[in-house]
């Protein structure tokens, strides 16, 4: 029945391999069950009310992914939105959490839209080979740098005494000195990972999380829970309370709060596709990318479509729910490593953030440096894209090294592309190979630089 629901023959595949790959996947993303919560919970938003939210939407939207598009993306609300919800919109500008929740809304809409008509694919087709393996290797830095952030391998210290106002001039990054127990878990953890994939072991990194999980517990990491709760929160608190007409009432503040609308899904967009592009790069979950295809408007296979619309759908699901924008999660990467390849894998993940409701305390007893050691080696499988990018030819080289670096050091996958986009058109403009760069390049770099002018206004 599995076979036949998911094709799991057809794409070299078993229930066992999905399932392992669901649970590796829920286990690096289950983090934001509590996470987010704690951020959109500072806008005065309810905490429960966000809990519920943020599960709900995360299980939603991922049955959405596995039962309609067939691939192994988990989706739940985005780390970076959701700071940017509370902290820039709600914080920052003042807007109540009721409005802030209205841009979320109307941005799943656009997405949506951008979807269905087929611009977000047209976006894919515009990006040249080399760009499509720099957001590959560029994505496997960037979760690394959330491993060894998250594992505590490094830490972040001022270099000199604050000023008058408290303030550093400038932030060091620096590995720890091993004193911490979280630190030394996460390379106890890294070890096992590492050990158990060079011996082929099925199942290493699901493997790994489990074993450090359980060493962490002598150790004092791993955290046994103080009582078993069985009790769901109501959802009532944020459920349909988002704001439109308030939104818009205020004809003063609609320049600032189209911006905003922008941004978010400018980010949304870009987090999306990066991520897809990553994984499917490397892993050929969708086709490749073919010229001759693009002409006949055939394409990328319908999996593609599909998954595309189950991400735009995400957004305004989680918005009517109560949380900011749920987003394809990067960490799935950490799932398809271990051989997902269908929509198994994410309905699993969907089953176990359900049970989640009921079971937090389990889910919270996994320690981050367990999961953090996993994301590393994500990101040493995810960095082989790097090699085949042509670093001998300088104008392709530019624009791919800024995408790879970027996307780590500024945290953001988006802003890794942006910056890639526009260094890949200067570059062509100037070496007199302007009509090689699709318009739609053209096009969505000026968006970006628009949004930055906005931004800087």
């Amino acid at each position: 029945m599995l076979d036949k629901l998911f094709g799991l023959k057809a794409q070299g595949t078993n229930v066992r391999t999905e399932i392992v790959a669901g649970i590796t996947t829920f286990m690096t993303m289950a983090y934001i069950i509590f996470v987010n919560p704690s951020i959109l919970s500072q806008t005065g938003m309810d905490w429960g009310a966000v809990f519920v939210a943020t599960i709900l939407a995360a299980a939603i939207a991922t049955f959405i992914m596995a039962f309609v598009a067939n691939v192994p993306y988990a989706q739940a609300p985005g780390m970076g939105l959701n700071a940017m919800f509370t902290y820039v919109v709600c914080l920052g500008m003042g807007l109540p959490w009721q409005q802030a929740l209205a841009i979320v809304f109307i941005c799943g809409i656009i997405n949506i839209i951008i979807t269905v008509t087929k611009i977000r694919k047209m976006i894919i087709y515009a990006i040249p080979k080399s760009l499509q393996y720099a957001i590959s290797g560029g994505i496997g830095l960037f979760i690394a740098y959330i491993g060894l952030i998250g594992g505590h391998i490094l830490s972040f210290t001022p270099d000199s005494e604050p000023n008058a106002v408290g303030a550093y001039s400038k932030i060091v990054p620096a590995i720890v000195d091993f004193t911490s127990p979280d630190s030394i878990l996460t390379i106890i953890g890294l070890v096992i990972i590492v050990v158990l994939m060079l011996l082929k072991v099925k199942g290493a990194i699901l493997i790994g999380i489990i074993a450090t999980t359980l060493i962490g517990l002598p150790m004092g990491v791993t955290q046994l829970p103080e009582s078993f709760s069985f009790t769901v929160p109501s959802l009532a608190p944020t459920f349909l309370k988002l704001d439109i007409a308030g939104l818009f009432s205020d004809t003063s503040q609609l320049f600032k709060i189209l911006a905003l609308i922008l941004t978010f899904s400018l980010a949304d967009t870009f987090d999306t596709i990066g991520t897809f592009l990553g994984t499917g790069r490397k892993t050929g979950i969708f086709d490749q990318l073919d010229e001759e295809a693009l002409r006949s408007g055939k394409g990328f296979s319908s999996r593609l479509d599909k998954a595309l619309f189950a991400d735009a759908t995400a957004t305004s699901i989680g918005a009517l729910l109560g949380t900011s924008n749920t987003t394809t999660y990067v960490e799935s990467a950490a799932g398809i490593a271990v051989g997902g390849k269908t929509g198994l894998t994410s309905a699993t993940v969907g089953i176990l953030f359900l049970l989640s409701l009921f079971l937090s305390p389990i889910a919270a007893m996994v320690p981050s440096a367990a999961t953090s050691a996993a994301l590393i080696v994500v990101g040493i499988l995810m960095a082989e894209s790097i090699g085949k990018i042509a670093w001998e030819e300088l104008e392709e080289a530019i624009p791919a090294f800024f995408t790879v670096v970027v996307m780590p050091l500024a945290y953001s996958i988006t802003t890794g592309i942006q910056i890639g986009f526009l260094f890949y058109c200067i570059t062509k403009i100037f070496t007199k190979k302007a009509k090689e760069v699709h318009p739609i390049m053209y096009i969505v770099t000026v968006i970006f630089l628009i949004d930055y002018l906005i931004k800087a206004l």
